[in-house]
């Protein structure tokens, strides 16, 4: 296996300007011809790119020159489109070094608002993050208050994770057949701190990065943030392309992979064990770290819960994978608690990147995990067979009212990824708002700009009636036929 030294960070990856070439961004946007006037339609996808972070704030924009060529328009057209976006905010000038993406008075990137959830009534499908039953909630409160009381007498600072909470999620791990033992466990905030963190530490801007494509958007853009460039694998209804996989690899040579292979996010696919096997040996011949998100592996439908992904590496191997996982997505988002596996020693380096902007998680919030993680027998099957049937009200309203929409019935996880059958999603998901439903196109899953428009995430947890009538309406919008979409309308709330 090539040696990666353990803790190497990215060589030969300079400074990266902060501009966005002219190329690049005519690949982001859609055909100047396709509507009029011409420059409004380039400023809406502009925008919406500046809010989805697909587009950087503080970024420098292409010369106006640069940027009409690219698209194949008048100059005219891009000095237009560029005072727009100044008039609007996303935009601003400096003499002498061009124009730069801002954001405006009064916005917030979708990052933010779609984790605030919907501030309307509509029905909101495009959260994948059930509820906590409210009596676990309060019967883990109160076995939990004199355990907080114990605590109020020291300092309450733990940058590597309350110490029985650290040793109930190596516990965890060694039950599902990874031997595992407390100092290889980091409690963080959540699956997403610990990716975050990972990245700041073994990444620098310009390294290579593996992924799935589709994925989970938050994911992307923490890549995206860490100015990283990614290099996907296309997932397919019927799984991951590991030939393609291997040759990535190979030839790209990655810093590191992230990786969904459990009830993938959104297709729902389970990778099998001698796929895990064959990235296992791709990812160790050329060095590369595996960062693998297992936040959606309890929730097997169908099938046995798999095993941990590193469980199948050969002795050895498993340094170099990274398991991320939380309870966000089993029990609440609202406790934030999530952790990360790795050899003691990386978990040693990552709390020292950690203390430099957070010294540590809630203590309540831990005490709750270590709580509710010791009732997970009885908890998660009740979690499991609400899924099934709400899974089942889903597919089965589809089925009647909209039968050309198809779909694999995932074994596990959250959401159905549905295709439409024509690249109508972003379309459809604007109509859909004005008949009281908010969805996401697949658009937002994708690496890169323009693909899985034909695709919508639904997630199944809602309850039954909801569900039945948000396909309801979702249907009635359907059947309005093909609109263009309304770019920038919409905020994004992808969970």
């Amino acid at each position: 296996m090539a040696e990666a030294g353990p803790f190497r960070r990215g060589e030969g990856a300079g400074r990266t300007d902060r501009s966005v070439g002219s190329r690049q961004l005519a690949a982001m946007l859609p055909d100047p011809a396709q509507a009029r006037p011409a420059y409004r339609h380039l400023a809406r996808a502009i925008s919406a790119l500046i809010l989805d972070g697909r587009l950087a704030l503080h970024v420098r924009l292409p010369a106006e020159r640069e940027l009409a060529l690219a698209l194949n328009t008048s100059r005219a057209t891009v000095t237009a489109l560029y005072d727009l976006l100044r008039e609007s905010g996303y935009a601003h000038s400096r003499r002498g070094s061009g124009t730069w993406t801002a954001l405006p008075e009064g916005r917030a990137p979708s990052g933010i608002t779609r984790l605030l959830g919907p501030q309307d009534p509509a029905i909101d499908l495009a959260r994948a993050a059930p509820g906590l039953p409210e009596q676990a909630l309060l019967d883990a409160l109160v076995q939990v208050a004199p355990r907080l009381a114990e605590h109020a007498h020291t300092p309450g600072y733990h940058p590597y994770g309350l110490p029985e909470l650290r040793a109930a999620v190596a516990e965890r791990f060694t039950r599902r057949g990874l031997a595992t033992v407390p100092e290889q466990i980091l409690v963080t905030a959540g699956a997403q701190h610990a990716l975050t963190l990972v990245l700041g530490l073994l990444c620098r801007p310009s390294d290579r990065v593996l992924v799935e494509n589709p994925s989970y958007p938050n994911a992307l853009e923490a890549l995206r943030r860490a100015r990283l460039r990614t290099l996907s694998v296309p997932v397919t209804d019927t799984g991951w392309d590991i030939e393609i996989a291997e040759s990535t690899f190979r030839r790209a040579v990655p810093r590191l992979a992230y990786l969904i292979p459990d009830f993938h996010n959104p297709t729902g696919c389970l990778m099998p064990d001698e796929e895990r096997v064959r990235v296992l040996r791709a990812a160790g011949r050329c060095g590369a770290w595996l960062v693998v998100d297992e936040t959606l592996a309890d929730l097997a439908l169908d099938v046995p819960a798999p095993p941990p992904f590193a469980s199948r590496a050969t002795p050895g191997g498993a340094g170099q994978v990274i398991t991320i996982g939380s309870m966000s997505k089993t029990h609440w988002g609202g406790l934030r608690m999530g952790w990360l596996r790795a050899p003691a020693r990386l978990v040693t380096e990552l709390a020292g990147q950690r203390v430099a902007t957070d010294m540590g998680g809630s203590v309540l919030d831990q005490l709750l995990a270590v709580s509710l993680l010791a009732r997970a027998g009885e908890l998660l099957p009740a979690r499991l067979e609400q899924l099934r049937r709400q899974r089942e009200a889903l597919t089965a309203a589809l089925a009647e009212q909209v039968p050309q929409w198809r779909w694999q019935l995932p074994p596990g996880g959250l959401s159905l990824w549905a295709d439409l059958g024509a690249p109508v999603a972003s379309a459809l998901a604007d109509r859909a708002l004005d008949h009281g439903v908010r969805v996401e196109g697949g658009t937002h899953f994708a690496p890169d700009p323009g693909l899985f428009e034909q695709r919508l995430r639904i997630p199944y947890t809602a309850s039954p009636d909801i569900l039945r009538d948000a396909v309801r309406r979702l249907a009635a919008a359907f059947a309005e036929g093909p609109a263009p979409s309304r770019t920038g309308r919409r905020e994004h709330w992808i969970v």
